[in-house]
């Protein structure tokens, strides 16, 4: 299987889940979760958060990951395993824009940084409302790398970087600020929405994010970049880490909706 735009596997996952995590908390929040509830947890990758929910719903319920990556899948559900929660949590693949689930199954569902991965991303949250109850919480949070800023001297070569990266180096790397919109658009009610701003003091976590070293090789292919542009775009940053100054921000995006 082909890895998609912007794709990071489990190791970076479990990174970005602890300097996330208290924005995950937010999003189980916003799911108003009982004990006994049906949860799905849509793009779920290695199970970083199928697990934290299952524990919030209790063995009388049941919480599916469900994801397209088979190798994510079995190490979200050896994961289960190691915590005792198999019994419960499970992890499925499927197609985001086409849900194997029946209507009104699920008492609540989320997704987290999957939508940026998404040509289709309406498509996608048509499916999360239709599996869930009416009633029930709709919960996503992405990430609006229109937003990504990185403190340079050089800042037309970083402008085109970061565009680069919203644009081109993902499916919908704008999808953060966009999904206010989509769930007006499929008629969710209650909506509530947060931002919050994201900042690093070390490039290594940024270029972990979006994926540099071939973000870069794709933005000099486009033509975006010069082959010594990027040489002068590293250069920087690594001396901004020796001289303890590099800076770097973006905007993530948690909004919830209830199902009429």
């Amino acid at each position: 299987m082909s890895l998609p735009k912007g794709y990071l596997d489990a190791d970076s996952l479990d990174i970005f889940s602890k300097l996330l995590n208290s924005i995950k908390q937010r999003s189980y929040d916003a799911m108003h979760i009982q004990p006994g509830h049906k949860l799905l947890d849509l793009g779920c990758g290695p199970g970083t958060d199928t697990i934290p929910l299952g524990l919030l719903v209790g063995n009388q319920g049941q919480v599916i990951g469900a994801d397209y990556d088979l190798a994510m899948l079995a190490e979200a559900n050896g994961r289960a395993g190691q915590a005792e929660v198999s019994a419960w949590v499970s992890h499925q693949q499927a197609d985001a824009a086409s849900l194997p689930f029946d209507n009104g199954y699920f008492d609540a569902c989320r997704s987290d940084r999957l939508f940026q991965h998404l040509p289709d991303p309406a498509q996608t949250l048509s499916e999360m409302a239709r599996v869930t109850k009416s009633g029930g919480w709709i919960v996503a949070i992405d990430t609006d790398w229109g937003s990504l800023s990185i403190d340079a001297d050089e800042i037309d070569i970083e402008r085109r970087y970061a565009r680069f990266v919203a644009s081109s180096a993902l499916h919908n790397g704008y999808s953060g600020r966009t999904l206010f919109r989509h769930f007006k658009r499929q008629g969710l009610t209650d909506i509530s929405f947060q931002a919050f701003p994201i900042t690093a003091n070390r490039s290594l976590l940024i270029r972990q994010a979006t994926q540099a070293d071939r973000t870069e090789q794709e933005a000099i292919t486009a033509g975006t970049l010069s082959i010594e542009e990027v040489r002068r775009w590293r250069g920087y940053q690594e001396q901004a880490d020796t001289e303890g100054v590099f800076f770097a921000s973006v905007n993530i995006m948690l909004v919830a909706g209830r199902k009429p």
